[in-house]
């Protein structure tokens, strides 16, 4: 179901860009994984992009919405049924839906979205990650999909897919499939560049 938590009429035209961010439901050990998820939320909302998102209120994807409706921002999310009291579905988004399915979710956040950034998360932001790329890896998609590796998070990730190359399980283009950066200016400016 899609509920609109403000007036559509208020709400300026289709937003320039959808950002479809995959984080974690948990704050992370460092204060800096909360402090980048805030920055993002707020960047997204300051440069009139859509944030696209888990829709939850809690951990880093709490922090990045709150960040983003904060500046004003436009805000996408999408929650299964079943998560609703654990990642406390955020029922005042600009959008909010509520699927019966984890799959069905993760279609509707892609669909919805021009690029992905993956910020600091478990096995749901690497479930999200590995299966946008692997639909890039055989075609479905061509839209830009971004690793934000605040402080080195994602540096063993990054590591595995180059063992994944060298033991001949992928293509060297597999590592071409992705951009990994390691700051917010990075990635505005990786994101602007789309519109450009």
């Amino acid at each position: 179901m899609t509920r609109p938590a403000t007036d559509p009429a208020s709400r300026s035209a289709t937003p320039a860009l959808s950002v479809c961010v995959y984080c974690g439901a948990r704050e992370g050990a460092k204060p800096s994984y909360m402090a980048a998820a805030t920055e993002v939320g707020r960047m997204i909302a300051d440069e009139g992009w859509r944030l696209v998102y888990g829709a939850g209120d809690v951990g880093l994807m709490g922090a990045v919405a709150r960040a983003a409706q904060t500046a004003g921002g436009d805000t996408f999310g999408v929650i299964p049924v079943h998560l609703l009291n654990m990642e406390v579905g955020k029922r005042d988004l600009t959008s909010f839906i509520v699927t019966e399915t984890m799959h069905e979710r993760k279609k509707v956040m892609f669909m919805n979205a021009d690029a992905i950034v993956v910020l600091p998360g478990g096995a749901g932001s690497l479930d999200e990650f590995f299966e946008v790329l692997t639909w890039k890896q055989i075609g479905l998609h061509d839209k830009p999909v971004f690793l934000l590796s605040t402080d080195d998070y994602w540096a063993p990730l990054q590591g595995l897919v180059d063992h994944v190359i060298a033991e001949g399980f992928a293509a060297d283009s597999l590592a071409t499939l992705f951009h990994t950066i390691s700051s917010i200016g990075e990635l505005a400016a990786a994101l602007r560049a789309l519109r450009a």
